[in-house]
């Protein structure tokens, strides 16, 4: 008769990760400084009756305050029935995207109910060949700015009320407006903390 194996042991077992009910992060570093991140912020159960012209008021302000706080730009944002999207890069050494996500979701929740987020923002760090200039405009255009027309919300994709670009001290820039990609990237440069581009990140990987 064959002997039982030895139960398991568990006293070496490597302990969970704090985000091991989350979604998967990458580790915080790819978060700060200048990085690039695509945020999605669904809304739980795929609520829709909470989008209006006074939530996206609240929106921008909120975003402004965030971009205060961790020293963030927003090219380009939607509001879309069920979801938000909404892209933000760094421009100071000591930015931190992490808190400014928890703290902008943390502000808007007043706003949102009876509706609430799903308890976790889905998010893309974008890689270096992503942030080339002409592939992230792109970038920004098809999977933020023409969200509303794909769904077939609206005939063109300026038509959408809740959607546009949060940057500090130009409250009326229209990410549709023909010169403001080159406009966009000009200000970027000139306001982001110089040096923090060349700051040397570890390979990619998960916390």
């Amino acid at each position: 008769m064959k002997a039982k194996p030895p139960p398991p042991d568990h006293s070496q077992r490597k302990p969970r990760s704090d985000f091991s009910h989350f979604l998967p992060r990458l580790r915080r570093e790819f978060y700060q400084a200048d990085a690039v991140v695509f945020w999605t912020m669904p809304i739980s159960h795929r609520r829709q009756d909470w989008l209006d012209d006074r939530f996206h008021a609240a929106f921008r302000e909120m975003m402004l305050h965030a971009a205060t706080r961790e020293g963030l730009l927003s090219p380009a944002y939607c509001l879309m029935p069920d979801h938000v999207h909404l892209v933000w890069m760094g421009l100071r050494r000591n930015t931190d995207q992490r808190n400014g996500i928890k703290f902008l979701r943390a502000q808007l929740g007043p706003f949102l109910k009876p509706a609430e987020f799903q308890h976790q923002a889905h998010d893309h760090v974008l890689t270096t060949h992503e942030r080339q200039r002409r592939a992230f405009s792109l970038a920004c255009a098809d999977y933020v700015l023409l969200n509303p027309l794909k769904d077939e919300l609206i005939k063109k994709p300026a038509d959408w009320p809740y959607l546009g670009a949060v940057i500090p001290g130009y409250p009326r820039v229209n990410p549709f407006d023909p010169d403001y990609w080159p406009w966009f990237w000009r200000h970027y440069y000139a306001v982001r903390e110089p040096g923090i581009e060349k700051r040397v990140l570890p390979a990619r990987q998960m916390e």
